[in-house]
């Protein structure tokens, strides 16, 4: 991810630097790349220093995501006083991910905590400058909406930026209104809303700062919360005497209320052992150093730091297999296929080598794919392959909180060997209905094999004949999900989760 918005930033940048030739943004060209190249130096070199002493591994890309934010954000200038108050910002940045953090997961968004630094120091020394949003131009718009959507698609966070935007634009439409009346100006709507839409740095914030995964709350609702308080706040500056709540600060504010919901996340792991639980699946055992909040069905993203990552880094998201009742022991799971074994990914290879006794990272507890809770709705579990590790987590936590839940699992693998996890599934109770090529030995009494049934809409009927009457939630691989998604258009709602593979 951070290398996605990454280039993002820097095609915005190179974009912003073409248009400074024209007069079509604020700055001019060499501002741009004098207050480019400070902040780079900056940033980097205050992060690699603070991961030096620390003993962690250095991510060239997010202390450049940093600087390049930073760059539109801040006044780019020439003057050596308003270099030196960004020089100031950017070390202020990077140094909030350490010094402002909770176990391990910085508290704010550092480029907001650089502004705001500044814009204070401001106070008392004006020639130092202040944050400008000089972003917030028609000429970027329509770039930044672009890049924007591109990195958002790829995190799932359209719908949280879209609610943000919407209520930032609606509060500052309603904002400007109420200033045209108060001074009897006749009101144009449209004279209004456009300049708001095109000319704020509304759409710039939610694509590249509220989005900031590690500033995010685990679950969906949360994070739309945090997004409404940001909308208002942003939309509607409160002037505090010499200052406002408005942009950077209202960030700051709705990371306060991210990290009320989100103070959980963060802990650190030591791997126990390693098992293979068929042909393919592999299991990790770990011991946590404390208690993980999380619910069945929720994912951990692990941190495996190692030199020379590939463009997807050194982070991964995992299902939890087992369940809150285990800890401190926990569990994740992972399918590794013949073709992903000849050409492993630099996280595949690095997670291979950890040994047991290692501790690694949890940076962070997500997902909204739990079961309601209300216990008395009829649910069915469709699992493909290694999709079946949050079924597992929920199916063991409803065995051991004694919930009584109608559940009907329909497993989809392969072949037989690759059913994992049978004893935990077969200690649930609950009814099972098996897809493979080949016949399983030895099923449990209530468990079925659904010799000749295609896997579509019919031939769920006919192995689930109440399948109107079920909450349907389905997890496995994103093709397997949108096959199966009209097949299960007869269920009473459809919940997904999917797999990309690590």
């Amino acid at each position: 991810m951070y290398r996605l918005v990454l280039l993002a930033l820097a095609a915005l940048a190179a974009i912003a630097f073409v248009l400074s030739f024209f007069g079509l943004v604020g700055p001019g060209p060499a501002e741009l790349v004098a207050t480019l190249a400070v902040l780079v130096v900056v940033c980097g070199a205050t992060d690699a220093a603070a991961h030096a002493v620390l003993r962690l591994s250095w991510r060239l890309e997010s202390s450049l995501v940093t600087a390049h934010i930073l760059l539109f954000v801040l006044r780019p200038t020439l003057e050596i006083a308003g270099l030196a108050g960004i020089a100031i910002a950017g070390a202020a940045a990077s140094l909030s991910k350490y010094v402002l953090a909770w176990r391990g997961r910085h508290i704010f968004n550092p480029a907001a905590v650089g502004a705001t630094v500044l814009t204070l120091l401001a106070l008392a020394v004006p020639a130092l400058g202040a944050s400008s949003w000089w972003v917030g131009t028609p000429a970027l718009a329509g770039p930044v909406i672009v890049l924007g959507i591109a990195v958002l698609w790829r995190t799932e966070k359209l719908r949280m930026v879209a609610l943000f935007v919407v209520i930032a634009v609606g509060v500052a439409v309603l904002r400007t209104s109420a200033q045209y009346q108060s001074a009897g100006v006749p009101l144009d709507f449209a004279q209004v809303f456009q300049p708001v839409l095109w000319s704020s740095p509304f759409l710039f914030l939610g694509a590249f700062m509220l989005s900031e995964p590690l500033t995010m709350p685990p679950r969906r609702w949360q994070q739309l919360t945090v997004a409404a308080v940001v909308g208002v706040l942003a939309g509607w500056p409160i002037d505090l005497g010499a200052v406002s709540l408005g942009q950077e600060r209202a960030l700051l504010i709705g990371n306060i209320v991210a990290f009320a919901f989100s103070v959980r996340s963060a802990v650190r792991l030591t791997l126990r052992s390693r098992e293979d639980v068929t042909p393919t699946v592999r299991q990790l055992t770990f011991q946590a150093k404390r208690r993980v909040r999380f619910e069945p069905g929720q994912y951990i993203e692990l941190d495996v730091p190692h030199r020379r990552p590939d463009a997807r880094g050194t982070r991964r998201e995992f299902s939890i297999v087992s369940a809150p009742e285990d800890l401190p022991e926990l569990r994740i799971a992972f399918r590794e296929s013949a073709a992903s074994a000849s050409h492993p990914s630099s996280y595949k290879r690095a997670l291979a080598q950890v040994t047991a006794g290692s501790d690694l990272a949890v940076t962070g507890v997500w997902g909204d794919f739990v079961l309601p809770k209300k216990t008395h709705v009829p649910l069915l579990m469709v699992a493909a392959g290694i999709g079946v590790t949050p079924f597992v987590s929920q199916l063991r936590h409803a065995r051991l909180a004694h919930e009584d839940r109608d559940i009907v699992l329909v497993y989809v693998a392969s072949d037989a060997s690759e059913l994992a996890f049978r004893d935990e599934i077969e200690a649930s109770g609950v009814p099972v209905v098996v897809f493979t090529r080949d016949r399983p030995e030895d099923l449990p009494p209530h468990w079925t094999w659904a010799r000749g049934v295609r896997l579509d809409a019919d031939g769920l009927m006919r192995v689930v004949p109440d399948l109107s009457a079920r909450h349907a939630f389905v997890s496995g691989p994103p093709g397997l999900i949108a096959d199966l998604a009209p097949a299960l258009e007869r269920a009473r709602s459809i919940t997904t989760d999917a797999f990309s593979g690590y």
